[in-house]
């Protein structure tokens, strides 16, 4: 009787463990999807009506993530960071990197777009203004020394380096670039960080992913190396402005 018992308590507590861990590897695709449920639902709202930019938004999106699906990858290889296989989907993997952190960027470009696209609707006075340009410029030359100064740590410095140049070239080509509108943005971005790092705690917390503290400054917010913040700033920002250069909304200038 007893041999019986133990022989369906351990095939219950094996299929429920299996249970478990299966659930588990879908940890990083649901929230993925409950970060885009929300702005996919409220792009229907007929203030903004996101919607009728989708063609805008997607030609926005394929450049800023090949860029980021390379540079990802590549630090993937070398250990920067590394995604733990019990929140990620089984086989899945593109190279160094699980499908669901191909879709992170797409997915979070798509919302942030969203949020920017929000701001400049209900607050359409808001126009680039100097200390908008003065920000970002002083921003650039302060992540030029850190990436410089830092520059064994992979994390730190590429990721300080390339903000800084992708400022710069902005800058440098304002008057193709000229419908970015620099204060919406940065507005936009203090308010996107919010569920940005909501999302990245989660990430981090779990963890789905794993920084190697070697390649950062080890300086966290909550279980967010504070490299994510600019990270996240570049993302948005060679999202948002090539939507709005696809857009041409010069009437936001």
């Amino acid at each position: 009787m007893y041999c019986r018992w133990y022989s369906l308590t351990s095939i219950f507590s094996k299929e429920s463990t299996n249970f478990i861990l299966l659930n588990q590897q879908y940890t990083y695709f649901a929230i993925l999807g409950f970060a885009f449920a929300g702005p996919l639902a409220l792009s229907f709202d007929k203030k903004v009506a996101f919607y009728k930019k989708w063609k805008y938004v997607f030609g926005a999106m394929l450049l800023p993530a090949l860029f980021y699906i390379v540079w990802d990858n590549y630090f993937a290889g070398l250990q920067v960071w590394f995604f733990n296989p019990a929140y990620v989907l089984p086989n899945t993997f593109i190279f160094n990197l699980p499908v669901e952190e191909v879709l992170f960027f797409f997915v979070v470009p798509y919302n942030c777009i969203f949020i920017y696209e929000c701001i400049c609707t209900y607050f359409p006075k808001l126009q680039s203004s100097k200390w908008a340009d003065t920000a970002l410029w002083v921003l650039a030359l302060i992540l030029c020394i850190i990436g410089l100064v830092n520059l064994p740590l992979l994390y730190t410095s590429y990721t300080a380096i390339f903000l800084a140049i992708f400022i710069f070239f902005v800058w440098c080509f304002r008057k193709y670039f000229n419908s970015f509108n620099s204060t919406a943005f940065l507005i936009s971005y203090a308010v996107i960080l919010i569920p940005f790092l909501i999302v990245n705690g989660f990430l981090t917390a779990l963890p789905v992913i794993t920084y190697n503290n070697n390649q950062n400054l080890a300086l966290r917010i909550y279980t967010i190396p504070v490299e994510d913040v600019f990270y996240g700033m570049l993302l948005v920002m060679m999202n948002v402005v090539g939507y709005e250069k696809l857009l041409n909304r010069k009437g936001r200038q």
